[in-house]
């Protein structure tokens, strides 16, 4: 019986947890840039939102371990085989978007986190508060959570062209899903 080409089961659990965790913030983000913190506030209670807001510090915070985590993996273990192999076109949009995942996936958690200390809001993780990484500077905070959402934006249609594909090849049952899948 041959072996199917597969993740380790560590990357492959990272792969699905970080995915939850991906769609949870997007959820709240889009619910912050959607009602802001007042809408937040009216709909929800000031005590829910400011636990809102502190799961979403805590969360991006633990996406930037996993994702470091998954890279560091991903060079210690290469990828598995494409058995059959992918065309050309079809690895390099596949590579692209999979590099885009990971550098958003570092760069939106470091960009909220300057945009949070900029903007003098406590930098929270579970509970804990962590350094700023700079100092307060209202005006660079404001940009920052600007692209913060813009990037949150990104990272949605990033996903949604990944999910795409991966449902192709679910459907094609050539093998690709089995790479990732946890079962």
């Amino acid at each position: 019986m041959a072996t199917i080409p597969r993740y380790t089961l560590l990357q492959r659990l990272l792969h699905w947890l970080i995915a939850l965790i991906v769609f949870g913030l997007l959820g709240a983000g889009l619910a912050f840039w959607a009602l802001g913190y007042g809408g937040l506030k009216d709909l929800l209670g000031e005590e829910t939102t400011n636990t809102l807001y502190m799961v979403h510090k805590s969360f991006g915070i633990l996406l930037l371990l996993l994702t470091i985590l998954r890279i560091v993996l991903r060079l210690r273990t290469p990828p598995p085989p494409y058995d059959p192999p992918l065309g050309a076109l079809e690895r390099l949009v596949g590579g692209g978007i999979h590099l885009l995942l990971y550098v958003f996936l570092i760069g939106l958690p470091i960009g909220g986190w300057i945009a949070t200390a900029a903007s003098g809001y406590p930098i929270q993780f579970f509970g804990m508060t962590l350094p700023g990484i700079i100092g307060e500077n209202k005006e660079l905070g404001e940009m920052m959570f600007f692209y913060h959402g813009i990037g949150g934006l990104i990272v949605g249609v990033l996903v949604l062209i990944h999910i795409a594909a991966g449902i192709k090849h679910w459907r094609l049952k050539d093998g690709i899903m089995t790479r990732i899948s946890l079962p």
